[in-house]
């Protein structure tokens, strides 16, 4: 079994370069590696390739997670890949034999793989038991995403409709539908630095990229929502989501907590954006 020549790295990033190239560090001996930059830096990919001649590197519009994942896909010849972002540790080539191993003795009966995190709440994540070696999970975050290509592309691939946040819980649940389950390998653990990658230019741009996390969230929670579960139940759903929102600004305006207001107010744009049936457009300006 030798998963250099079985499996392709793939990597999702926006304006990450210090991050990708530690990450490259023990896993540069793949065969296939690509890397999918959101923005139209084209440097990252020279300072890259200076380094790693064999990384593939395409610069994007910034289309979003899962649309970038689909766009790899169409550059793959393996039968395994593996979706990263790039702010993981303890990724390597071990790491990564382990997931192959494991998909084999599934048959590739599985929508997804994921390994467990240790520094972020199981409730967070809805974790499976840890006492199993592996457990059923719902869905798996896609900061670490094992694939069988032709299984993802049984299954749909993901959902271009979705810039950001939900494509991975979209993607396992669509798996659901036809018995292939996402699962966890409970003894493989690692690290997820959450919101370390993107090298802010300054802090005024960092906030305005949290502000748009706050929008991406809402929007495609409730297209996730409106997709599964149907129309009426999502606006019950998000209809308390919506008045608590519109509390904490009026709280937040008379307290001055002009931060919190923007926060709010992108999320009441974001969900109405999505009930109304706009696009993911928002981007940062």
């Amino acid at each position: 079994m030798n998963s250099y020549e079985e499996v392709s790295i793939v990597i999702v990033s926006y304006r990450s370069k210090k991050k990708i190239i530690n990450f490259l560090k023990k896993i540069y001996q793949y065969k296939k590696i690509i890397i999918i930059e959101n923005s139209d830096d084209l440097t990252i990919g020279f300072e890259i390739n200076k380094i790693y001649e064999n990384v593939e590197v395409y610069n994007t519009n910034n289309i979003g997670y899962g649309c970038s994942a689909n766009y790899a896909r169409n550059k793959i010849n393996t039968e395994y890949f593996f979706l990263f972002n790039p702010d993981l540790q303890d990724i390597d080539d071990k790491l990564i034999e382990k997931f192959l191993i494991q998909a084999k003795k599934l048959n590739n009966n599985f929508s997804c793989l994921g390994p467990r995190y240790d520094n972020i709440s199981e409730k967070t994540l809805k974790q499976s038991d840890f006492s199993k070696e592996i457990g059923y999970v719902n869905a798996i975050s896609g900061a670490a995403m094992f694939f069988n290509t032709k299984v993802f592309d049984k299954i749909g691939r993901f959902d271009e409709n979705i810039f950001l946040y939900f494509e991975e819980t979209d993607y396992c649940k669509r798996g659901r539908k036809i018995n292939l389950n996402s699962f966890q390998l409970n003894k493989i653990k690692i690290r997820h630095d959450v919101g370390t990658a993107v090298e802010y230019i300054d802090e005024n741009e960092k906030i305005k990229i949290k502000l748009l996390y706050s929008w991406h969230f809402i929007w495609s929670k409730y297209y996730f929502y409106k997709k599964h579960y149907g129309l009426i139940f999502s606006l019950i759903y998000f209809s308390p989501i919506l008045v608590r929102s519109m509390i904490k600004i009026l709280i937040s305006k008379m307290f001055k907590n002009y931060s919190n207001e923007e926060k709010y107010k992108n999320r009441i744009d974001g969900l109405i954006s999505s009930i109304k049936g706009l696009k993911s457009f928002k981007r940062i300006e």
